[in-house]
């Protein structure tokens, strides 16, 4: 896997998986800073169209243009239902936020030459790498 301040530095697209339209959500949270650290934001949700200004689509695949992070907020149970669909769009990267993890949903993913990252929040080390003057 390559480096995650490298990654979040190419990175331009992101697609927040379980976003929510709750404010005291951290799915919402995140996606509201990713999207204020100058990130194309996208949600995907089929419960809900969109989150104040950023598009939320039913399914990964219903996302009519590529995605470099596919950022989850899923339980870890939940993740082997992503594995078909995050392998047909092809991210550079399937990232699931802290506190979640699927070893052999992940293991699939990676054999279709997508990186992964578990048990990361993508905030968090947006920041840190930010605050080691990594030019995001």
């Amino acid at each position: 896997m390559n480096n995650v301040c490298e990654i979040l530095k190419s990175a331009k697209t992101i697609a927040v998986v379980g976003i929510s339209d709750k404010p005291e959500r951290d799915s919402y949270g995140i996606a509201k800073y990713l999207q204020q650290a100058d990130y194309h934001v996208i949600g995907v949700n089929p419960l809900i169209k969109n989150v104040d200004d950023i598009i939320v689509y039913p399914k990964l695949t219903d996302i009519p243009f590529p995605v470099d992070i596919v950022d989850v907020f899923r339980r870890s149970d939940k993740i082997p239902e992503l594995v078909d669909d995050v392998i047909k769009i092809k991210p550079r990267v399937f990232w699931l936020q802290l506190g979640i993890f699927n070893n052999d949903a992940v293991d699939k993913i990676e054999s279709a030459g997508i990186d992964v990252i578990q048990n990361l929040c993508i905030k968090v080390e947006h920041r840190y790498c930010r605050a080691q003057k990594f030019s995001i």
